[in-house]
C-alpha cells in the first residue's frame, strides 16, 4: 500500500458549490461488471475510500493490445 503523503486529505466543497450532472455512457452488462470489480478491488487493497461527496466522475475503459480493459 503506498505510504501517506501531506496531499491525502479530505477535499470540502464551497457551500456555493452546484453539483453538475454530466454525461451518462451506456456501459454493456460487462463493462458495468469490471467496473464493479475495478472499484471493489481498489477499495480492499486501499487505495481508493469511498467520498462523502455526490459528485460523480466518469469511467472510461482504455483498450490494451492483448484485448484486455
Amino acid at each position: 500500500m503506498p505510504t501517506r503523503k501531506l496531499w491525502d486529505h479530505t477535499i470540502d466543497m464551497k457551500e456555493e458549490f452546484v453539483l453538475r450532472k454530466g454525461r451518462v455512457y451506456l456501459l454493456s452488462r460487462e463493462e458495468r461488471e469490471d467496473v464493479h470489480e475495478f472499484i471493489l478491488k481498489q477499495l480492499r487493497r486501499g487505495y481508493s475510500k469511498l467520498l462523502k461527496s455526490s459528485q460523480m466522475a466518469p469511467v472510461f475503459f482504455i483498450g490494451k493490445k492483448d484485448g484486455k480493459k
